[in-house]
């Protein structure tokens, strides 16, 4: 239960017998047995040529043809007796009688390898209960000896599971033999019912072994629950075990105190001069190669961080994620680095031999003091930043700061000093009295810290700078740590010393760790979000070494983001299951259990495998792709195929490859392919019955998926529909038109029609504006002011270049086409405005002639000949015709892809 115990602990590994060893080999026994099978065919045919022809047997031609039948598939283990000649009485073979009553042993070793197995795990079953009564007062034991049990139970598991394929193959066997034939029918050939005897045989060995290894594993469950309860009563025990304290309790203590000190100082110095004398050279030794080992840690570690550290340090308005990156690293480097040198020096001194029994766990618990006592109040440093307040992630006073640091360092030492110290009496040997006097003064030591921290002022409203004097907690903080303080001492004066000094270090270390891990998770988030991290010393680099754009680098603070996520939980929670009385055995055991079985009602799910199915299939399409580009690039690239057939090679290679690549990522991921085959038979069946629309819109979707001819934001065309996709689902799609009026059109019709695509690649796109005028203009004089328009625009594209085209010969007027590109096809209609009012503005300063429709001059009714009043109805029919018809060349921007 000591905290600080951790750093020197060893712990024992007890051998385990999980790998059973397998039976001998039975090869020339088996061809023995292959040989004496081929006899019996041979005897059963001479027997029905004899029975035959002297007329004196009883069999059928139908009875002898099931015999030569049955005869090759029987196991020589059941032969029957050899044919009676004359003179010679019909009985049995003893021998042969012999071997079918040893059938289910000599026939299937497997069943005698399980026999073995179950064999030895019962044994290491008794050895272990054995063991877990001689460690009843022993958590750590406890701990691994409930590991050992249930890897046994996995074993016996194991052996029981090891024989079904055996009686799935008994099960078969016996179906094709039938039942025995009742009262009345022909009977049957003898090998027939000596093969069916021997097969029940084995099935009723290998049900009784199931049952057997079923009540191992019973009787393993029921062992690792006794040992799960011990555990927790062992606990309860601790905790709540209560102490008469009294003023005879306390003098009695305060007297051996003296007793203690003057045994301290006898066993310190006379070890040190020990060691002076007589391993001088191994001592200085460990303590330099300590001290290097410090250096390196410390010199490396701000090396290597110093960009989180440093750097950050001499901004004055640092952003929030760079509060909480210097909180997070300038916590976690020094700490690890404080911990490697702890851990060095320990291992140093006490692979020199310099460390006696006596000192070393005095030795082990001040270095874990040292480190623990620095992690909290770097951490509350960290996070108070009581020199710099642009620092500070907590808004409280510059002098509010200053006062908390002061009882959070108390609490800590305090905390230290009383497992120091308990440590030094378990050593020396000293009454359990003297230990719970010292737990007892310090749980009331650091109950009055928290109430004194109840009537600090450290607080601040949001206007307020931070050299203002500060405000009294919020309520609930204050009366929370009144409540908490006034609960230890009065838990502590009641005699439950060992709760009151548990509640007393989770408050502070478990406290401390969850700060920790709350500022990470920060930082994760911080570190996550889009653009920041491009603002980080690592995003400033990559982008200057590889040249990434904002998404590349968005994308990497994503995966650095769960990076710190995982970091914080792989690092700090075993951390806090430790300080809660967990030991690392159970903290492994859950970590295996997670990456190997989780289990959801029947169905079990392994991460490992997963994992394994995933890295098989991303090999396998990688090693499709390079396949796919040798045999386009080297072998059909010289052998002058055709690209469409080349093209549809690649495309079947692909496909083969992939389909491969998840078959095989399946079968590694431990999914059962037979469940798909249910699935793929159920799905057959709903098609049947008259799903085959949804099952077509389901299939088009997964097609849409993958293909993605377009993808969501695209501008498609397909019939009459035209729009913006806007979702894509494995039904239908969601196209919202200019209208924005949403239609749902099934994937079937996407998949089985023609569909334009505008932004399928990129956005460039075509646009074209007509231009109508009279034979007065001149031609190239229009084509050179078009070119210059549209040159002048900024929208439109140098590459590809625009141009114009003299499109048409009307009766009295001429038809030109100025053709632009643009970047983004989605702008395309603002840019044929712009051109639209750039050119009736230059062609009205230049007089050119009017690009619109000429209009026809009114007459008067006694000088218009009717075929003049045709002709003027005529040319305003054209003239209301014509903007719809430019109108509609405008909206023809040509055709960009299609996807079937």
């Amino acid at each position: 239960m000591h905290l600080f115990a951790v750093l020197p602990m060893h712990r024992g590994r007890t051998d385990r017998s999980g790998d059973f060893r397998l039976c001998s080999s039975r090869i020339s026994k088996d061809i023995e047995l292959h040989s004496a099978a081929k006899m019996t065919v041979l005897s059963i045919a001479i027997s029905f040529v004899v029975l035959t022809l002297a007329g004196g047997g009883t069999a059928t031609a139908q009875q002898a043809a099931q015999q030569q039948q049955a005869a090759p598939a029987t196991p020589a283990a059941a032969q029957p007796a050899q044919p009676r000649t004359e003179g010679q009485p019909a009985q049995p073979a003893p021998a042969a009688r012999g071997e079918t009553d040893n059938a289910p042993a000599d026939a299937s070793p497997l069943l005698q390898q399980a026999e073995d197995q179950l064999d030895q795990a019962d044994g290491e079953l008794k050895r272990l209960a054995d063991r877990v009564g001689a460690a009843a007062d022993d958590d750590t034991l406890l701990a691994e000896l409930k590991v050992q049990v249930d890897e046994l139970s996995k074993q016996i598991i194991s052996a029981s599971v090891a024989t079904r394929s055996r009686l799935d193959e008994i099960k078969a066997r016996l179906a094709e033999l039938g039942d025995a034939p009742g009262e009345g029918q022909p009977p049957e050939a003898a090998i027939v019912t000596e093969e069916r005897k021997r097969l029940l045989a084995e099935r009723g060995a290998i049900n009784a072994l199931t049952a057997r290894a079923e009540n191992l594993s019973v009787e393993a469950r029921k062992l690792a629950n006794g040992i799960t309860a011990t555990r927790r009563a062992l606990f309860s025990n601790t905790l709540l075990k209560r102490t008469e304290v009294s003023v005879a309790m306390l003098s009695e203590a305060i007297a051996t105190t003296a007793d203690e000190s003057r045994a301290l100082w006898r066993s310190v110095s006379s070890w040190l001069t020990f060691a002076w004398n007589y391993k001088r050279i191994p001592f200085l030794t460990a303590i330099f190669l300590s001290l290097c080992g410090a250096l390196i840690f410390l010199v490396g570690g701000y090396r290597l961080f110093s960009p989180f550290i440093l750097q950050h340090e001499e901004q004055d308005e640092p952003t929030y994620f760079r509060q909480l990156s210097l909180a997070f690293w300038s916590t976690l480097i020094p700490t690890m680095a404080l911990i490697a040198f702890a851990t060095s020096s320990y291992f140093f001194l006490s692979s020199f031999n310099v460390l006696r029994p006596d000192i070393a766990p005095i030795i082990a618990v001040t270095l874990g003091m040292g480190v623990a006592v620095f992690f909290v109040t770097r951490l509350a440093s960290a996070v108070l930043s009581p020199a710099r307040s642009s620092w500070r992630l907590v808004r409280v006073s510059d002098r509010g700061a200053r006062m908390l640091m002061v009882p959070i360092f108390a609490m800590v030492l305090v905390n230290g000093l009383d497992y120091l110290l308990g440590s030094i009496s378990d050593s020396l040997g000293s009454p359990v009295l003297l230990t719970v006097a010292k737990s007892f003064l310090a749980s009331i030591i650091i109950g009055l810290i928290l109430m004194s921290m109840a009537w600090i002022r450290p607080t601040l409203r949001q206007d307020e700078p931070f050299d203002a004097p500060g405000r009294p907690w919020p309520r609930v903080i204050s009366v929370s740590l009144l409540l908490l303080g006034a609960g230890l001492i009065a838990i502590a004066f009641a005699g439950y010393v060992g709760l009151a000094r548990f509640i007393a270090t989770q408050i502070i270390v478990t406290g401390a760790i969850l700060v920790t891990m709350y500022i990470g998770i920060l930082t994760g988030r911080s570190v996550s979000k889009q653009g920041a991290f491009a603002e980080t010393v690592g995003g400033r680099y990559l982008e200057r070494r590889f040249k990434l754009e904002q998404v590349g680098l968005d994308q990497i603070g994503l995966v650095a983001g769960l990076g710190i996520y995982a970091l914080v939980a792989l690092f700090f929670i075993p951390l806090i299951l430790l300080q809660w009385g967990f030991q690392i055995a159970d903290i492994e055991s859950w970590v295996y259990r997670f990456v190997t079985e989780i289990r959801i009602g029947t169905i079990t799910i392994s991460l490992v495998g997963l994992l394994a199915g995933v890295l098989f299939f991303a090999i396998g399409f990688v090693l499709t792709r390079w396949v796919q580009r040798w045999i386009d690039g080297n072998v059909m690239a010289r052998s002058r195929v055709d690209a469409g057939v080349r093209n549809s090679i690649r495309t079947g290679i692909g496909y083969i490859g992939v389909g491969l690549a998840g078959l095989i990522g399946l079968s590694a991921a431990g999914i059962d392919l037979s469940s798909l085959a249910l699935v793929a038979g159920a799905l057959s069946l709903g098609v049947g019955f008259g799903l085959q629309n949804i099952v077509s819109n389901f299939v088009s979707g997964l097609i849409l998926l993958v293909e993605r001819p377009f993808k969501v934001g695209d501008w498609i065309v397909s019939g009459t529909t035209e729009g913006f996709v806007r979702r894509i689902s494995v039904r239908a799609t969601e196209i919202e038109t200019f209208q924005h009026q949403s239609i749902m059109m099934p994937n079937s019709l996407l998949i089985n029609a023609s569909v334009g695509n505008w932004t399928h690649r990129n956005k460039l796109g075509r646009s074209e504006i007509s231009v109508t005028l009279s034979y007065a203009s001149d031609p190239r004089r229009v084509i050179d002011v078009l070119h210059e328009i549209a040159a002048a625009h900024p929208m439109v594209l140098k590459n590809p270049a625009p141009n114009v085209g003299f499109t048409a010969f009307g009766d009295e007027r001429m038809t030109f086409e100025l053709r632009i590109y643009v970047a983004d096809v989605l702008t395309a209609g603002n840019v044929r405005n712009d051109i639209r009012v750039s050119i009736y503005e230059r062609f009205r300063d230049e007089e050119i002639g009017a690009p619109f429709p000429v209009k026809v001059e009114d007459t008067t009714p006694e000088e218009a000949t009717p075929s003049d009043i045709e002709f003027a109805a005529a040319e305003e029919e054209k003239a209301e015709i014509q903007p719809e018809e430019s109108e509609t060349r405008r909206r023809s921007f040509g055709t960009r892809s299609s996807s079937r």
